[in-house]
């Protein structure tokens, strides 16, 4: 089952990157400072040679803040080309450029953390109370992020203290008794530094929209005003130790624990399709150590190793009394962990080159039960290792290059009951700048990149209606894009971007002949099977600006453009993401004290898997008004209020999962 990926990165990639006219740049958010922002974390660092801007999206904390922004998933959807959507788990579900978190990673201070089984994660459970940045990078993503990231890569960077000591404490308060508190402490004594973190986020539900009711025949649960088993409850607490000998080199251990649990809001649609679910926990603990030191003038050696442990209990009910047990599941319990470490070289010897070398191991184990059950823990167990490289150009004039490689392999050392299997691939990618000014830049980039299949994609049976596959292939994209970033004119940052991915080997299920067919004893039905037999083509547009008007109104808008197309089979949709979306907000401040803000979130409508008779329906789009006011009466002391949905539309982003409707919701922060 030893099977070799034929398909390497096409040399004329390359070829054609050197001869490309450089006319783009990612669509970015501004510039941010240094200060409180944990550097180590950073995978994708400004060199200290080359003079090209940094090529990704990043979302800092007082954005987050400004906006009301509590989870990862609400965070970065206010930026070009990403989408929200939610499942039948009740898990938020993050699109970039039509790719899922599958194929969109996201990392804790460059430190993996998606689920080893599916390479999900739910971005509504990692809080945003004790980040300093999220950065976002899309198609022509740095290969040091390791393998996977065939559609990007979404890093969380967290805080590093600047002062003696200094923190923050907020709390705030919403409608559906939704309740939070957080703090962050830190101190700086030169030599040595800490940083910790705790907070808390819980809600007993959410209001439903304004004529939910109206035309939902038959609804199961939701009867009343608020939406049933919609709780959910988020503690986190983190801290981290740094060691800073001198001014160049730097080592810190960071931990991470997330305790989670929610309930699952049944389905609310035309079909009888509720499921009463209840998570009584979801539980993330990391711990990780990174390090930086400068050997020599020129060169620089880094580290990161890491330990992450996952483990969820979902259970299974036979109506919405959600007391007695389904008769046909028992409590599903994973208990997952990784284990991985990362080196990487930079060296700087060669005149106008920064070189990076980065070698990537990690050890993904996934075990599996039932309560109650006579079935054995079903062990799996995959090793990931790849070698990546990159170099930084500087070029005559106002030209730099950024060329990268990178070779990765996974291999099945333990499943619990199909053949083992090995595959690898080959990442390449080429990106070419100019800079028309110091604040503004164009640049032209391909990129090549891939994702290696799941556990779950190779080896889930679904409740026996599914053949698995260890031998799945490795998915494939091919990225093209250009644009502009920079500031054109005063007191304006604008950006725009133009791409393409074409998209090979995708996965998707095929119907078995009988003869082939080994689904249990449900031969005589349908039997599923993944296979590598798809193509797709996603291209669209991206523009973020933001303009200072005057010195009391500034405003600012996000829109992307998304086109995706199902090359295989034109009849069958790519689902879950809206062709047109905007973020939009303006503000007025009339004085140093107060602020009114306003947004706008407004999406054209999208399609979403239905049923077997109807595959697929469109939800209706939206367009969804906040506004809140901001009082500063001290420089340490911000008290707002504010509305969501302020119109109480409702909205949905999957079929029978409403959204919440008009939400009223207060905060203090106190900073120190």
């Amino acid at each position: 089952m030893n099977q070799k990926n034929k398909l390497a990165c096409p040399a004329s990639m390359l070829a054609a990157a050197l001869m490309a006219l450089p006319s783009s740049v990612l669509a970015a958010a501004p510039a941010l400072a240094a200060d409180n922002v944990f550097q180590l974390g950073s995978v994708v660092v400004k060199g200290q040679q080359s003079g090209t801007l940094n090529n990704e999206q990043v979302m800092a904390s007082a954005e987050i803040e400004r906006y009301d922004l509590n989870t990862v998933g609400e965070a970065v959807k206010v930026l070009p080309g990403v989408s929200v959507s939610r499942n039948s788990r009740n898990e938020e579900m993050v699109y970039l450029r039509g790719f899922d978190a599958r194929q969109v990673p996201v990392f804790l201070d460059g430190i993996p953390l998606y689920v080893p089984y599916d390479g999900y994660v739910d971005f509504g459970r990692f809080t945003t109370f004790d980040l300093s940045q999220i950065r976002v990078a899309k198609g022509a993503a740095s290969l040091l992020y390791g393998p996977n990231i065939m559609g990007g890569s979404i890093n969380l960077v967290t805080r590093k203290p600047t002062r003696e000591f200094e923190g923050d404490v907020r709390i705030g308060y919403a409608t559906g008794n939704e309740r939070k508190a957080a703090v962050n402490v830190g101190t700086n004594q030169g030599l040595w530094y800490l940083q910790a973190g705790a907070s808390w986020l819980d809600a007993d539900s959410f209001p439903l929209g304004r004529g939910f009711h109206d035309f939902r025949q038959p609804v199961p649960t939701d009867t009343g005003k608020y939406r049933e088993n919609a709780y959910r409850t988020d503690k986190k607490f983190s801290v981290k130790i740094g060691l800073t000998p001198n001014a160049t080199d730097e080592y810190a251990i960071g931990y991470v624990n997330q305790q989670g649990e929610k309930g699952n809001p049944a389905y609310t649609g035309r079909l009888n399709n509720s499921r009463f679910w209840q998570w009584p926990y979801w539980d993330k603990e990391s711990l990780y150590f990174i390090s930086s030191t400068d050997i020599g003038q020129d060169h620089t050696l880094k580290f990161r190793i890491y330990h992450d442990k996952y483990k969820n209990r979902l259970e299974f009910f036979s109506d919405s009394t959600y007391i007695t047990p389904h008769a046909r599941n028992l409590p599903s319990i994973y208990n997952d962990e990784t284990y991985g470490a990362s080196m990487e070289l930079i060296s700087r010897a060669f005149k106008n080159h920064e070189l990076h070398l980065a070698l990537h191991y990690k050890d993904d184990r996934h075990h599996e039960s039932e309560e109650g059950s006579n079935n054995p823990t079903q062990k799996y167990r995959d090793i990931t290792k790849s070698i990546a490289f990159e170099d930084l150009i500087d070029l005559p004039g106002a030209w730099h290059m950024r060329l990268g490689a990178s070779y990765e392999q996974r291999e099945a050392r333990e499943v619990y009951f199909w053949p083992t299997g090995k595959t690898d691939a080959t990442n390449c990618l080429a990106e070419v700048m100019y800079d028309l000014s110091p604040v503004s830049q164009v640049y032209a980039s391909l990129a090549y990149k891939t994702r290696f299949p799941t556990i779950k994609d190779r080896y889930s049976a679904r409740f026996g209606s599914a053949q698995p596959n260890p031998d799945l292939q490795p998915e494939r994209a091919q990225h093209m894009e250009v644009g502009y970033r920079g500031v054109p004119w005063s007191g304006g940052n604008f950006e725009v971007a133009l791409f393409q991915s074409n998209i090979r080997n995708l996965i998707q299920n095929a119907v078995l002949p009988l003869s082939e067919a080994q689904c249990g004893d449900n031969n005589d039905e349908l039997c599923n099977q993944a296979q590598n037999i798809g193509k797709a083509r996603h291209r669209g547009l991206e523009i973020s600006l933001q303009q200072e008007i005057t010195r009391q109104w500034s405003a600012g808008l996000a829109y992307s453009y998304l086109d995706r197309k199902n090359r295989s089979d034109p009849s069958v949709r790519l689902t879950d993401t809206p062709r047109h979306r905007l973020f939009a907000h303006v503000s007025w401040k009339p004085s140093a004290q107060w602020e009114v803000l306003g947004t706008l979130e407004a999406e054209s409508g999208r399609y979403v898997s239905y049923s077997s008779s109807e595959p697929y329906t469109r939800l209706a789009g939206f367009g969804i008004l906040g506004l809140k006011g901001i009082w500063t009466p001290r420089k340490d002391i911000s008290l707002e209020a504010g509305v969501r949905n302020l119109t109480d539309r409702n909205y949905e982003l999957a079929d029978g999962y409403p959204m919440p409707g008009r939400v009223w919701f207060a905060n203090a922060m106190y900073r120190f």
